[in-house]
């Protein structure tokens, strides 16, 4: 899965499979080059509130960003922006609801850190 085709079909079809999905949208999509796109992905829940997918692929690395959303506020998010090096888990981490940055259990790979978030939303009260 390096295309944008192939990430973006990936993610759509994950958030449309989860059972706490009620609209899934493609809200940006971009084709810079064969090896080079970005795309931003958001999901409206039962809850009522929002996550969004942000990634940017560029020659096989990956930039993301995982957010969700309750009443326009962000209530967490997981994100690789190298803002935080003392983190173990350094270049990943995780915003809590309390705005502490702590270790993430993401890699960098869909397959992996899609299904954690969705597993991880069913098992919090947000």
């Amino acid at each position: 899965m390096n295309t944008l085709a192939d990430l973006l079909n990936f993610v759509v079809s994950t958030l449309q499979s989860f059972s706490s999905s009620k609209i899934v949208r493609v809200v940006e999509s971009e084709d810079f080059s064969q090896h080079r796109f970005a795309f931003k992905v958001r999901v409206e829940l039962v809850s009522g509130a929002t996550l969004q997918v942000r990634l940017y692929y560029n020659q096989g690395h990956i930039d993301y960003a995982y957010q969700l959303v309750q009443n326009n506020q962000p209530v967490l998010r997981w994100d690789n922006k190298e803002h935080f090096p003392e983190i173990p888990s350094y270049p990943h981490h995780f915003h809590t609801p309390t705005g502490k940055v702590e270790t993430s259990l993401l890699i960098g790979d869909l397959a992996h850190d899609l299904p954690f978030i969705l597993n991880h939303l069913v098992s919090i009260e947000y």
